[in-house]
Formats: structure tokens, sequence, C-alpha cells
């Protein structure tokens, strides 16, 4: 039977007697939060048999319209079908303005075949070829955001009082403990969400733009899980900054001058002993220096890096953060604590060795980007690909995009892709190409009020 236990429903339900309405969220293929609210009576029926949404909700596109000339949708009469509690997401929604609780949903197209666009299953998908080599992922996110305010003409950065003063910081504060001292409700309100949501957070910081910062999650051995937690502390923080008068979004750019926001993936691989498979010599700038194993799943990473591209940066906002003058570069490259490069060996001990993702935009679907990832690294070690030279400590290397500048590129490149496709599933790798290409076309088709301002006078 799919989905979570009915004793652990029981057990929550006599845990929060207060709480009368669920929230049931359904990732869809970008990423996004959709879903229902159920109340408190219904929840017994909804780990029982499911609760029912159509099959479209999966392939809605960011403004929440179906895409059109799809199967799925009005050429199959749009199906509904179950959608199971996903194990141990039960949780409270301490931000809520009533005593509410939520759980994450997976679709299913029947109680024992999970719905093969749901992305969650994708993941699954790329996990299962992990079983067979006896290794086991494990990864840590981190993610960076911006904390707003509205001016009434427009959101801006929200900018923390200089202590002492009515004046704010004005200027990029990497590091900055006052403006974290400045947030203190807030990150206090956030902690305690995540302690009550069972999200394992780590180290705070404020990132190096104003009102921009980064929170870290723990290491976990279950990449679902992880992703997990990545897109329910997007829902968390969102929610906790509407309770303090702010908003807060993950976009990848939402202002040009400032810096973009990133996903980052830590990630090891152990053994069936549970032993670290790249750990070795002291981490040093030279490829000999390293496990084979980690030569082999960076060179996979950096093979599959341009066809990756349309999942790492899924939308148009995705590519201003890749545009010239950001630190961030996507080209395939890697080094040893250069933050530079697409993928990065931090600094650890010998049994900590790791690598560090860095392209994928905090706009992204942790589910779909950790499968792209991992469908990178098994590529690499089961046809173990060198990486290459390693970008030295100091060098400077190309900024932009493995696939060019822009979404288009990106789309042909993943669209004409060799490896994915037999991870991802032929089928959901067209479906989603088709998706992301309709919403592009729509996209570009818009005219933007610069085109006013820029040539309304003039021409």
């Amino acid at each position: 039977m799919p989905g979570a236990k009915q004793l652990e429903l029981d057990s929550f339900l006599a845990g929060h007697p207060e709480i009368e309405n669920f929230d049931l969220l359904l990732p869809d293929i970008n990423g996004i939060l959709r879903g229902v609210r159920a109340p408190r009576a219904d929840m017994q029926q909804v780990f029982k048999s499911g609760a029912y949404m159509s099959a479209s909700t999966m392939l809605l596109d960011s403004r929440g319209l179906l895409p059109e000339g799809l199967e799925i949708g009005l050429a199959d009469g749009d199906p509904d079908y179950p959608c199971f509690p996903v194990p141990g997401t039960l949780a409270p929604v301490p931000w809520s303005g009533s005593p509410s609780g939520q759980c994450l949903l997976q679709m299913y197209k029947d109680r024992s075949t999970p719905y093969y666009y749901d992305s969650r299953q994708v993941l699954q998908r790329v996990l299962a070829r992990f079983d067979e080599l006896g290794l086991t992922p494990v990864v840590a996110l981190e993610l960076e955001f911006y904390l707003l305010d509205d001016d009434e003409k427009r959101l801006k950065p929200h900018r923390t009082r200089i202590p002492g003063t009515n004046l704010m910081h004005e200027w990029p504060r990497l590091h900055g403990l006052d403006d974290l001292h400045g947030l203190d409700a807030f990150l206090v309100d956030v902690e305690a969400a995540c302690t009550a949501q069972d999200i394992p957070i780590g180290t705070t910081m404020s990132e190096g733009s104003p009102g921009q910062y980064e929170i870290n999650l723990h290491h976990v051995a279950d990449v679902e899980l992880a992703c997990d937690h990545a897109l329910l502390l997007r829902r968390l923080v969102r929610g906790v900054a509407g309770r303090h008068g702010m908003a807060a979004t993950f976009m990848a750019q939402p202002f040009a001058e400032l810096d973009g926001s990133g996903m980052h993936v830590h990630c090891s691989l152990l053994n069936a002993e549970g032993q670290n498979v790249f750990a070795g010599n002291a981490p040093a700038d030279a490829p000999e220096a390293y496990a084979p194993e980690l030569r082999f799943a960076v060179g996979g990473l950096l093979a599959t890096l341009p066809e990756s591209q349309a999942i790492l940066a899924p939308n148009a906002n995705s590519y201003r953060r890749l545009g010239p003058g950001s630190f961030l570069s996507a080209v395939p490259s890697w080094g040893y604590n250069h933050r530079q490069v697409a993928v990065r060996i931090p600094p650890a001990d010998d049994s900590n060795v790791r690598f560090e993702h860095r392209p994928a935009g905090a706009d992204c679907n942790p589910y779909l980007v950790a499968a792209a990832l991992l469908a990178g690294v098994h590529h690499g070690l089961v046809r173990q690909v060198e990486p290459g030279a390693m970008v030295r400590e100091g060098q400077l290397i190309a900024q932009g995009s493995a696939a060019g500048p822009h979404w288009e590129g990106a789309l042909a490149q993943f669209e004409n892709a060799r490896v994915l496709p037999d991870y991802l599933g032929e089928g959901f790798c067209a479906t989603y190409a088709r998706c992301r290409q309709l919403e592009a076309s729509h996209y570009r088709a818009q005219v933007p009020d610069l085109d006013y301002l820029w040539y309304l006078g003039s021409i």
C-alpha cells in the first residue's frame, strides 16, 4: 500500500488535537507546491484511499496554466489520480493564522504504480541505479533567498537597521552578524518552525547582497527526504516572512543589480559498509590526489552539465543569474576550494570528502535537480569518465552557462540529450521539454514595460 501508515496519522492527530485543517501539498514538474485543503475529519480517508487530483496538476506552468498541445489534459479527459501522503511529512504549520497541519503527497496512477510525471518518482528511478551498485548518496542542500519589503511602488530588498540608529544598511553585508541580529525574531520563528516540521537546518548567513540570506540543511542519507526538506523550507521561509510583514523569494535573479540566488548540492557516496567511497588522499588541486570514484563522479557531472541546464535553470528568470558579471560559472569546470567553478571540492577531512554542485538556481525543482545530478554521477562511475584538468586556486574562468545564455539554448540541449533520457525516462524528458518550450514561447511573446520605456518615445 502506498503512502504513510495509519499509525503515523493516529499519533499525529492525538498529539495535535487543536489542528482542524491540513494543507495537502503536491509538487509539480516545476517544484511549485500545488494542493488542496482538507478538514481534519477527511484525513482518515486521505491516508486510506488518497486525495484525488487531476493528472494535469503535475504539468502546470509557472502561472498555473496547463500548456496546450500535451497528451495530458484535454486530449485524455484529464483523469483524477490518487495522491497518497509521503511518510514522515505530517507536520504542524506554525505560521498559519489558524491551527493547521500539512503533508506532502505523491501521485499514483493506481494504488501501486507511481505516476510517471511525478518528479519524486523520476528521482526514485535514478536512485534505483545506485541501489544496483550498492551505493547510497548522501546529500545536503543550501538555499539562498531574498527578504523583501514593499514600498508601494515595487518590492525591494529588506534592509536591517544600523544598531543604535534609524539608518538602514545600504551595502552588501556578507557574513554580517548585525543583519542576523536585526532579523532575530524572524530567524527564531524560522528555527522553531523547522523544529516543528523536522527540517534539519544548520547555519544561517547573510549573503553578498542587501536582503539576501542562505540557510544550510544538514547532510542526510536519503535524497528524497533531502529534497522534501528543501521544498518545505522554501514554503516555510515564505510563510514565516509573511507573518513578520515581509515577503521572501527564491527567484534566481530578482534584482538585476544584485547577486542571484542558488541551490548548492553537496554530495558523497557511501558503500554497503557505510564508508565514503570519495575518501582517500587529502584534498589537493590535482586530479590524481582524489579517489577514482570522485574523479569519475565529477567527470560525469561535467559531461552532462550542458544537457542538464534546462533543469538546473528551469525558467526565463533563471538565465539572468547566469549572465555576464555573475560570480557563478555554469560552464563545465571543477576545482578545489574555488567558488567560481561548477563543481567544487570543499575543504574537508579525509572521511568527509565530497563535491559541491553549484549551478542550480534556488528556483529549481529539487527532485529533478537531484535526479539530473545523480544521473551524471552514475554515468561517470559506470563509464569511468575522467573530469579533465582542475581549475587552480586563484585562477579565473569563463562565466555563463554550459548551454548558452538563453532558455531556448538550454532547452535545445535538453532535447538532444544523450544521457538524461536513459535515467529520467524518454517520455518524461520529451514532456518536460514540451512544457518548458511552451512556457518560453508565451514568455517571449509578452511585451514588457521596458520596451515602452526604451522605444515608445523615439520609434
